[in-house]
């Protein structure tokens, strides 16, 4: 009987190593998958923003690599937390409180942090979908700056008098964006009526061309529309310049101060 008794010690003992073997094996073998899951998602997300990178919409580097690594963040998580349950599951821990539990505390913080999560969603969908970028400008309200800087909460402008202003994503719900395309300088001048209308004009042709020729900041030929009105006391004439994104304002000072010096060595009067 202690014969027996002994046998069948060792056969109870043999059989719980060979479950705990198994419990082992499938803990690495969970452990396994969840690198391969993460790393094969990482290749198809980089392969998504190559594929982007040469295609015909411009995106900015950074901003990639920003999505790139949020998206790889989440993703990572995620499957790390369900590794870890399915782990906790091998060591015959009840996973349904575990999960009840993160539901409702899930859900409590859902109510009490609703414009966090607001924020990061339009963060999120600000970087992803391109809507503005680091140095563009831009006006939210009645606010118009730079962009200094994009967070998934907040998004900082800074005003051309130096003025920072800190606004949460959530709040944007409109964006005008002075920095996508390129701008036009309306460059106006006031000519005496007495002047030589033919010969401004000819000198306004001269004077386009060669900025256009001279400035990095002109993208096309200027066009000299010729006259725009006639004022009681002058004749305005007009000439529009495509320049890049937000620099019509540098444009059309630097074309006024070259016609003033055209125009005086013409003796061409201004009003």
């Amino acid at each position: 009987m202690n014969l027996l008794e002994t046998y069948w010690a060792k056969f109870v003992d043999y059989t719980a190593e060979l479950d705990i073997i198994g419990h082992g094996f499938r803990i690495i073998l969970i452990y396994i998958l969840a690198r391969v899951v993460i790393t094969v998602a990482d290749k198809a997300i980089d392969k998504v923003m190559k594929v982007r990178d040469r295609s015909k919409i411009q995106f900015d580097t950074r901003r990639g690599t920003t999505i790139s690594k949020l998206i790889h963040n989440c993703i990572s998580y995620t499957v790390n937390f369900i590794a870890i349950l399915l782990i906790l599951s091998q060591f015959g821990i009840n996973l349904g409180p575990i999960i009840a539990g993160a539901g409702v505390l899930g859900l409590a913080i859902g109510f009490g942090a609703q414009s966090l999560v607001k924020d990061v969603i339009t963060g999120f969908f600000i970087i992803f979908e391109d809507q503005f970028a680091v140095g563009d400008v831009i006006q939210i309200g009645a606010f118009k700056g730079t962009v200094e800087q994009i967070g998934l909460r907040v998004t900082r402008v800074k005003s051309s008098t130096g003025e920072v202003q800190i606004i949460p994503n959530g709040t944007i719900a409109q964006v005008t964006n002075f920095s996508v395309y390129n701008s036009v300088a309306v460059v106006d001048v006031s000519i005496d009526y007495g002047a030589n209308l033919d010969c401004a004009l000819k000198v306004l042709n001269e004077l386009a061309m060669r900025m256009y020729n001279e400035s990095e900041l002109i993208v096309s030929e200027p066009k000299v529309l010729g006259i725009q009105t006639l004022d009681s006391s002058a004749v305005v004439m007009r000439t529009t310049v495509e320049c890049l994104p937000n620099r019509q304002t540098e444009v059309t000072r630097v074309m006024l101060a070259e016609i003033k010096k055209e125009f005086d060595h013409h003796e061409i009067s201004l009003t």
